[in-house]
């Protein structure tokens, strides 16, 4: 099926996913929300080349990686985020909140470079080669980064807690 019923269908499979991946490479959800929708305007303008894409997830990954990143780059001139409210946590949840806060302190010690890595592949799934392709690199650079990424999180003090090692 191809144009904007493909291009319907493929958001309604991939929305939580792509946000999800946003929200891992270091935005707020609402932010995160945002920079879908941008990229996904993107990939809408040019979606019969996103079709024709050998890999269509690792495509897309490539345009919200590169729209995540021209975000940063204009920061100082884009929009001031406002407080928002905080959301009711019952005590059942806060296993699942000590986990999230443990892991996005864990990522945010990490360089954008091995972040990224470790949010293609164990978020998003992609291999080795989607990996490399969205990034511009050689395969052995996305494995290299990859390594040093899970070594840096193989030694962060915040995960060894949830790990039971301190």
């Amino acid at each position: 099926m191809g144009g904007a019923e493909g291009f319907s269908e493929y958001v309604e499979v991939r929305w939580p996913r792509l946000v999800r991946s946003a929200v891992l490479l270091g935005c707020t959800p609402a932010e995160a929300e945002d920079l879908v929708q941008t990229a996904l305007t993107r990939c809408f303008v040019h979606w019969r080349k996103v079709e024709r894409a050998n890999d269509r997830d690792a495509y897309v990954h490539r345009i919200l990686l590169n729209t995540f990143n021209s975000s940063r780059r204009r920061r100082s001139t884009g929009e001031l985020p406002t407080a928002s409210l905080p959301e009711t946590v019952s005590a059942d949840e806060t296993q699942a909140v000590d986990l999230a806060d443990a892991v996005t302190r864990s990522l945010d010690q990490l360089g954008n470079d091995q972040r990224t890595v470790v949010v293609l592949r164990y978020y998003a799934h992609l291999s080795e080669q989607q990996m490399a392709s969205v990034l511009g690199v050689p395969a052995g650079t996305v494995k290299s980064r990859l390594s040093r990424a899970l070594k840096a999180l193989a030694d962060d003090p915040n995960l060894a807690e949830l790990r039971g090692t301190t």
